[in-house]
């Protein structure tokens, strides 16, 4: 069993996750990348703050699922007796005023199943990363925390003596608690959580009917289309890669990261993804977002990772936090922001490029932005085989890494090809000939002299999984002989129980120990295009039976035990699902066929 059995709720605003047991450990305000006033996550192994629940007495058994095709979390507990009692956990979303409300809110709504079961209402929220835990002040019906200019309310339909002193009680009727921003709210707790439930479970129900899915592997790619959602900050349009930070990516490494963040490279895949499930309006902020963040900095180096929102401060630093199951250190920020990683250029263009072609999006591509992309291909025309930390983020060397002179020469070919759509004739061949003398200077650095793979580094021999991603990008048919040896060297020197490593060579913290979900996707994906479908189906169907227990997936898996580890839920991982899923399912013509 892992030990992240956590599942997300949010609404685009926040986010919070949730424990097998119903517990929130794991919620940050106002927005994905803030403070969290619930941090039990990080608190060792036996937090006493930083975290919402409702213990039941003499309890016997949890189950949790989500309610179909929704962001809703339904968490049922039974006690010893036959009691038991539903817990409904969600952040507000749907239309109002023409417009997506969604509230800095959680709401949760509790009511009796069976018996006459105890329960008691544990809400204990802290600030400044857990180094500060404020008594509750007492309102009419509601309790107030606050810390300086932050305050946090819990408005409640339960006495509030109970919520003050924690008191169990035996619950004979629904209860509901709003938690979140310190506002009064505009109706009672009981009527507002039953009117807020039905409509976010309309709003999600009626998102996913609008989706493009497979055939095959249906529930699998609505939960990582959803999550993804989740994951997305919709005031600005950015996507971070994860819901939290210091999920250590193995069992006592340093490797702890702050993925609260909007990352370029994220953008090409995560779009391509958004792309196929057909969900263009999230793809269409997340573009206008990296377009903008670029923009704003055109004359100086462009970033690998941007703030969710304009002011967040990415400055590295260490949380006063015990960690993951004990294991820090827990850190804000990520000095990543401060690297060079030359193929966010490529992560730029390919990002943006629907605009110019996709005709459901208005406004679409037009001169301004074209020129804008001149810009940034000339850079990448510029850096291709520049030293750079590359897609890994390595902070103690710089290399020139094949997939960054890969994804400079897509930044080239893609605004040739979008020069030639303007009706930009001359210049969109320019680009396409001068990308082409890129291309085969890679191709003679990258592939390996006497071996005939492609390495991941220019010049020098280096098994690492970025080089499956090469004809995806276009830079080489997945026919090549170079790509069908890479396969094979990767499979035999990255491969681990059927779970594939990044790399294999010793880095700022030695060799890794655990494998990297996305590329293990990245794998069956290269797998299917070389005609070993089989294979992938049975790869893939392997990496699914890992989800949890509501059919999430973190950042790393360790090949050994099949536990999950790292940030959590990580984008990269529901993005890599999803393009799996559309690769090697039935259409839905054969699907159906078949199954009549």
């Amino acid at each position: 069993m892992s030990n992240l059995d956590l599942a997300p709720v949010g609404n685009c605003a926040i986010a919070s996750l949730v424990d097998r047991g119903g517990r929130h450990v794991w919620s940050c305000f106002p927005r994905l990348d803030g403070d969290p006033a619930f941090h039990a996550l990080l608190g060792g192994d036996a937090p006493t703050h930083g975290f919402m629940d409702a213990p039941l007495r003499d309890l016997a058994e949890a189950r949790q699922a989500y309610l179909p095709n929704t962001a809703i979390l339904e968490t049922i507990l039974t006690d010893t007796r036959g009691g038991a009692v539903r817990i409904v956990d969600f952040a507000p979303r749907f239309r109002l005023y023409g417009r997506n409300f969604r509230p800095r809110m959680l709401v949760r709504r509790i009511e009796p199943l069976a018996g006459r079961p105890r329960i008691a209402l544990r809400v204990r929220p802290s600030f400044g990363y857990g180094a500060r835990q404020p008594k509750p002040k007492l309102g009419s019906n509601h309790l107030r925390w606050t810390d300086g200019d932050a305050a946090l309310r819990l408005t409640a339909d339960a006495p509030v003596a109970y919520l003050e002193n924690e008191t169990e009680f035996a619950l004979d009727r629904p209860v509901s608690l709003i938690f979140g921003a310190d506002e009064p709210l505009s109706d009672n707790p009981d009527t507002l959580s039953a009117s807020f439930l039905d409509q976010t479970r309309i709003y999600w129900q009626d998102w996913v009917r609008s989706l493009n899915i497979p055939f095959d592997w249906q529930d699998a790619v609505i939960r990582a289309a959803i999550t993804l959602k989740l994951c997305s900050y919709e005031d600005t349009g950015a996507i971070v890669a994860a819901l939290t930070t210091s999920i250590p990516e193995a069992s006592g490494t340093q490797r702890n990261w702050d993925y609260r963040f909007c990352w370029l490279r994220d953008a090409f895949f995560t779009v391509s993804a958004l792309n196929r499930l057909n969900a263009t309006r999230t793809m269409e902020g997340f573009v206008r977002f990296v377009v903008d963040a670029v923009e704003r900095d055109i004359d100086g180096p462009v970033a690998p990772l941007f703030s969710i929102a304009p002011g967040g401060d990415l400055t590295e630093r260490i949380a006063m936090l015990p960690g993951y199951r004990g294991m820090g250190p827990v850190r804000v920020g990520n000095a990543a922001a401060t690297q060079t990683q030359n193929d966010g250029y490529g992560s730029i263009v390919l990002s943006a490029a629907q605009l110019f072609y996709d005709r459901r999006l208005a406004p679409g591509g037009d001169d301004g932005l074209f020129r804008l992309l001149c810009v940034v291909a000339g850079r990448a025309e510029r850096d291709a085989f520049n030293p750079d930390a590359g897609l890994w983020e390595f902070r103690g060397r710089a290399r020139a890494h094949t997939y960054t002179a890969g994804m400079s020469w897509a930044a080239m070919h893609r605004l040739g090809l979008i020069a030639r759509q303007l009706e930009r004739r001359g210049e969109g061949d320019d680009w396409l000939a001068r990308a082409e003398v890129l291309r085969r200077e890679v191709l003679r650095r990258a592939i390996v002299p006497g071996e005939g793979w492609i390495s991941g580094a220019l010049d020098v021999p280096v098994a690492d999984a970025s080089s499956l991603v090469l004809p995806e990008i276009g830079l080489l048919p997945a026919t090549h002989d170079a790509f069908v040896k890479t396969i094979d060297v990767v499979e035999r020197r990255l491969m681990r129980g059927g779970f594939l490593l990044r790399y294999d060579e010793a880095d700022d913290f030695g060799a890794p120990d655990n494998a990297f979900l996305l590329c293990t996707f990245w794998y069956i994906d290269a797998l299917a295009a070389v005609g070993r479908r089989d294979e992938a189906r049975e790869l893939f169907e392997n990496i699914l039976a890992r989800r949890n227990h509501v059919g999430m997936l973190s950042e790393d898996i360790d090949p050994r035990t099949g536990e999950l580890w790292g940030n959590f839920p990580q984008t990269y991982s529901q993005v890599g699902l999803i393009l799996c899923a559309m690769r090697l399912s039935r259409s839905w013509e054969e699907g159906l066929w078949r199954a009549s």
